[in-house]
This record gives structure tokens, C-alpha cells and sequence, in this order.
């Protein structure tokens, strides 16, 4: 089984919003001893925004001498099955590895990318990394992002498709305290919120909750403040922030955003038009050992969770085991009939698409909601 490398995180916490309009985050990852910390210490604000600023500039400097373009992938005539060597592909994380990757992870720990000729190396992601950019330019050639994101690059020239949608409920949620009753939107009132304010499930619920005597603050991305205020609710991810809450002797309750009606899909494998134009086998194959990986791993996640533990330390095997739990329903089709996993429907990206210029997200017609998925690539059944 491959060891991960190890992570220096500028910046902390359990789980970075699914979009914010300016990507405005960073990682840098270095190559250092498998024993050596996974995180170093904080730096204070300015510290971390000259910092920040220098690796940015780092990094654009290297990508953009680096031949590491997916335009360098091997003509389609590679993936007729005649070639044994497999071929070396990257798959883009939008965030520290946890059970939201548990399929994409478990397609790599139970060797299903290798059936499919496929040497995937899995890059984990954390603040800062742009996921959708990175693919839309061909720095990698899939990677993992919610619907928002997807549809937001569009107009501004980022432009990647969703291939499969393994959460089909996203996990978003608001965490309160069990001892405080508030057991719904309505009753929201009367708390500090902290929430990311130009996140699009923070607009939209600014737009559709009243949020009588409610102070909104930054979210600062770790469960500290709500521990020690009773009066304190805060943005989680339902698999993530209730269950780290929990062990810590807390009883959190969740509102899930998507009671509301905003539901993006979440996790989605996306890869750029130019790919499927000019490697359509390699994207099948990539599709199908990443089924193949969700299966596997909603039925018997242990050893991928065992895995996972070894690239995020804050995720231990209780919290990944209830986090699974959690997952079973977040990963549910609407439809009680037989559908292939990952299955996505224009309805749905409509609706996104709607709501994005409902919070003046998006302008009208500035991107079709046909064109940024497809499910050409999902099983027949």
C-alpha cells in the first residue's frame, strides 16, 4: 500500500467551504520523513498572508513550467487493452482526505484504477487548492468539486464537466447546541452563527431564514468556539465538525441546508471537455474503478478507513466509522428505482444553476446547465 506523503497546512480546520468565489485558499506540500508532523504551527495574520502570497507566486512560477498537462496523456489508440503499462493520471482533492474521498480512496487501497490500466495518484487538497482551475487548465486531469464550483467556472473560462455524482445529498449543515431546541431553520434565532459570508449556502440561507437576534461571525474553522459557548451555532459538514463535537463531550444537533432546497451535488468527479474529446476510453475507465471504489466502500470502508487515518490525523477510526454512517444517506438516490451510482440529472443542475442567480451567484445565461455535466460515462444499470 502507497504512504502518503506528509502536509505542511498553512491554515487549519475541519472543512473548507465547498466554493468560495476567489478559491482564497492555499496548501504546499513538501517531501519530508514519514514520521515527521503532519502540521506545523499557525503563524499569526500577517505572517500567514506574506506567506501565503509567496507560495502562491512559488507555484504559479513552477505550474507554469512544469509538462505536466494533461496534453501529454497518450493518444486514445493507448487504451485499447493491448498496452500493459498502466497510465499515470492525477485525481485533485478538494479537501484533506476524509469520507467525503472514501470511494475515490477505495478504488486505489483495493487496486481497482490498476484493473482499469490506470496508476492514479490521489493529491490531497486543503485551503488554497483550486481544484476546478487546476483541472480546467490541464494542470491535472480529474479532480473532485462540488456542482457550485462547476458552474462558477464557466463564465470565467474555467470550464470542467461533472462525469459521476457519488453524494447525491450534500452533507452541508448547520450545527447547534442539543440543549439549546432549536430544531429547525425557523427557529434559528437568538445565537452567534459563525459561517463563511460569501459561501453560496451562507447567501441562501441569509436570503431564506430570518435569523431573528442572530450575530454572524467568520467561521474559523474548528469546532474550539462551539465547545465553549452554548449560545454558539456554526457552518459543519454532517460526517466531519458534529462527530469531532461529539467526542469531545458536546451534544451537537444539525439543520441540514439541504431542507432549505439547496442541495448541490457534492464530491463530483469532473474532468475538462478536452479530455473526453480526446481521451474517451480513459475516462470511462476512470469512471468505472471510481464506482467500483464507492461500492466498495459504503459496503466495507475499514481498510480504506485505515488508510484514510494515515492522511488525516484529525479523522480517527471512530469518527471515519460514524462518518460512514452518516455518508449511507448522503450517497442515497431520490428515485427508490434502480439507477447507476452517480448518477445526475439536468433537474437538479437547473436548480443549482437557479439558486447560483437567485444570490446574484451568477448572471443569467451566462453558462448552460447542459453543458456542464454528463452521464454518458455511468454504468447502463
Amino acid at each position: 500500500m502507497p504512504q502518503p506523503p506528509i502536509l505542511l497546512v498553512l491554515e487549519t480546520g475541519l472543512m473548507a467551504d465547498s466554493i468560495d468565489y476567489d478559491y482564497d485558499y492555499e496548501q504546499k506540500e513538501v517531501d519530508r520523513g514519514k514520521d515527521a508532523p503532519i502540521s506545523a504551527p499557525i503563524p499569526s495574520r500577517p505572517i500567514l498572508m506574506m506567506i501565503r502570497t509567496l507560495i502562491l507566486l512559488t507555484l504559479s512560477l513552477v505550474l507554469g513550467c512544469r509538462g505536466d498537462r494533461d496534453d501529454a496523456l497518450p493518444s486514445a489508440d493507448r487504451f485499447d487493452g493491448s498496452d500493459p503499462q498502466a497510465i499515470a493520471v492525477q485525481l485533485q482533492l478538494n479537501w484533506f482526505p476524509d469520507v467525503q474521498h472514501g470511494g475515490y480512496y477505495a478504488a486505489l487501497v483495493h487496486g481497482f484504477y490498476e484493473q482499469q490500466g490506470l496508476q492514479v495518484t490521489i493529491r490531497p487538497g486543503g485551503p488554497g487548492v483550486p481544484v476546478v482551475t487546476q483541472v480546467a487548465s490541464g494542470r491535472v486531469p480529474f479532480g473532485v468539486a462540488g456542482a457550485e464550483n462547476v458552474l462558477l467556472g464557466w463564465p470565467q473560462q474555467a470550464q470542467t464537466i461533472g462525469l459521476m455524482a457519488p453524494l447525491q445529498h450534500s452533507p452541508r449543515c448547520i450545527m447547534v447546541h442539543e440543549q439549546s431546541g432549536i430544531r429547525s431553520f425557523d427557529q434559528l434565532e437568538n445565537v452567534t452563527l459563525a459561517i463563511s459570508s460569501s459561501s453560496l449556502f451562507s447567501l441562501f440561507i441569509q436570503k431564506r431564514v430570518p435569523l431573528a437576534g442572530v450575530r454572524v461571525v467568520p467561521y474559523s474553522g474548528n469546532v474550539a468556539p462551539f465547545l465553549l459557548d452554548q449560545h454558539y451555532a456554526q457552518q459543519a459538514f454532517v460526517f466531519s465538525e458534529p462527530l469531532v463535537a461529539r467526542a469531545q463531550g458536546s451534544r451537537p444537533h444539525v439543520l441540514m441546508v439541504s431542507d432549505l432546497g439547496y442541495n448541490p451535488y457534492t464530491s463530483v468527479l469532473i474532468t475538462r471537455p478536452k479530455m473526453i474529446e480526446d481521451h474517451p476510453e480513459l475516462v470511462s475507465r476512470m469512471v468505472r474503478a471510481s464506482i467500483q471504489g464507492w461500492t466498495q466502500y459504503l459496503a466495507d470502508p475499514d481498510p480504506t478507513n485505515r488508510y484514510l487515518a494515515e492522511w488525516n490525523r484529525d479523522m480517527d477510526a471512530e469518527i471515519l466509522r460514524s462518518g460512514v454512517a452518516a455518508l449511507q444517506d448522503l450517497c442515497r438516490m431520490d428515485q427508490p428505482t434502480a439507477q447507476p451510482f452517480g448518477q445526475m440529472t439536468l433537474d437538479r443542475w437547473q436548480t443549482l444553476h437557479d439558486q447560483l442567480v437567485e444570490v446574484q451567484a451568477l448572471q443569467p445565461g451566462a453558462v448552460d446547465p447542459n453543458d456542464v455535466f454528463t452521464i454518458d460515462f455511468l454504468p447502463s444499470e
